[in-house]
Parts: C-alpha cells; sequence; structure tokens
C-alpha cells in the first residue's frame, strides 16, 4: 500500500495521469494489436517473395541480385532486433507511450510507402529494401515499448495475463503472416503492404487518443 501511495504521488509530480479502472484493458488491446501487427510483418514476405520479384520484374537468382533477396527477406527483422533494446531506453527516459505511439506512426506510414512502391527493376528492390528498414524502426519502437506499458497498467497480480496475452499474440502473428502472404501474393503483391495499413491506421489514433504515461521516467544516459 505505502509502494502504491508513493508511486501515485510520484506520478501526480511527474504531471502524469492516473489510470482509470478500464484503462488497464485498452492498454492490452491497443499493444496486442501492436504486436500483433508487427510480428506479422516479420514473416508476411517469405511466401510472397517470388511474386513481389515477379512485380518489380527482378530475378533474385541471378548472382548480382542475391544480395537484394538476402536483404529484402532479412532487413525488417534485423533492424526490429538490433533496435529493440535502444527504443526500450528511450522509452524509459522520455515516456514509453510516446515511443510506442511514435512506433505505430512510423510503422503506418512506411507501410504505406511500401504498397505504393511504383519502381521496378533494381530501383524498386533498393526502394522495398529502404522502406522495410524504416518499416522496422516503427516495429523495433512498437516491441520494445508494449510491455513496459503493460507493466505500468497492470497491477502486479495481473501482470502475467496481460504479459502473456501479448506473447501469444507475438507468436501467433509469425504464423498468420505466412499465411497472409500466401494468400495476398498470388493477388497482388501490393497487398502484402497495404494490409497492415488500415490496422496502423486505427491503432495509430486509437493510441494517441487513449494510451498516457503512467509510469515514473528515469533520467539517464542512452
Amino acid at each position: 500500500m505505502a509502494r502504491t501511495t508513493a508511486e501515485s504521488t510520484a506520478a501526480r509530480r511527474g504531471g502524469l495521469r492516473e489510470p482509470g479502472p478500464r484503462y488497464k484493458w485498452i492498454a492490452l488491446s491497443n499493444t496486442t494489436l501492436g504486436v500483433l501487427i508487427a510480428t506479422i510483418n516479420m514473416s508476411i514476405m517469405l511466401i510472397a517473395l517470388p511474386d513481389i520479384f515477379r512485380g518489380i520484374g527482378v530475378d533474385p537468382l541471378q548472382p548480382g541480385n542475391t544480395s537484394l533477396l538476402l536483404w529484402l527477406i532479412m532487413s525488417y527483422m534485423v533492424v526490429t532486433a538490433v533496435l529493440v533494446v535502444s527504443f526500450g531506453r528511450l522509452g524509459d527516459m522520455y515516456g514509453r507511450v510516446r515511443m510506442y505511439n511514435m512506433g505505430f506512426a512510423v510503422f503506418t506510414v512506411f507501410s504505406v510507402l511500401l504498397s505504393v512502391t511504383w519502381m521496378h527493376g533494381t530501383a524498386g528492390a533498393l526502394w522495398l529494401i529502404g522502406m522495410r528498414v524504416l518499416q522496422g524502426v516503427g516495429g523495433a519502437m512498437l516491441m520494445a515499448n508494449s510491455n513496459a506499458i503493460l507493466t505500468d497498467a497492470f497491477p502486479a497480480r495481473q501482470r502475467g495475463l496481460a504479459l502473456g496475452l501479448n506473447q501469444v499474440a507475438g507468436i501467433t502473428g509469425s504464423f498468420i503472416g505466412l499465411v497472409l502472404g500466401g494468400l495476398l501474393g498470388p493477388l497482388n503483391w501490393h497487398l502484402v503492404f497495404l494490409v497492415s495499413v488500415p490496422f496502423g491506421l486505427f491503432g495509430t489514433v486509437w493510441a494517441y487518443l487513449k494510451l498516457h504515461d503512467t509510469g515514473v521516467r528515469a533520467g539517464a544516459r542512452l
């Protein structure tokens, strides 16, 4: 009880809003959506790659194009893996919800740019790689701060449930991505990227309207 009172006092002094009784479920549903679309995009391209390369007119098996194939497969995952720890630290310093909301916006913007790719040949492949790298930046922001937001929003007795559901969404997203890539790629390869846009727009608006920092920021170096 004393710890809870101390945290509430620190939150008021830091200008943080007190969460209502329903806020934890809002935080859980939004962060679950964020983790779900971030992990869907880790695997959605794998089965759709032949359709994507046919769409931009590149043969990925030619010796000079092997690096394009590898980077298109791995760019999102590499960027996410490299940056997730740093973005978690920045969330502790400047606000977890602030970093999470920015991640949703960044992810959505570059999902749109991926879906409207108009270039062909090597230029088209490089464009896709660049946009996937930047989309991965948004994905890293989402995944780095979702668990921290839930830890702040839920009491200790319910954190295991919240974090477990969030992790299940992440695992599920990897399988859903494979299925969506296999279904959408043959129809139109642009749909592989476009499918994330409506969820990203909805999640971004919802996050900016409903989420707010409830944890105490810790001033420190990166």
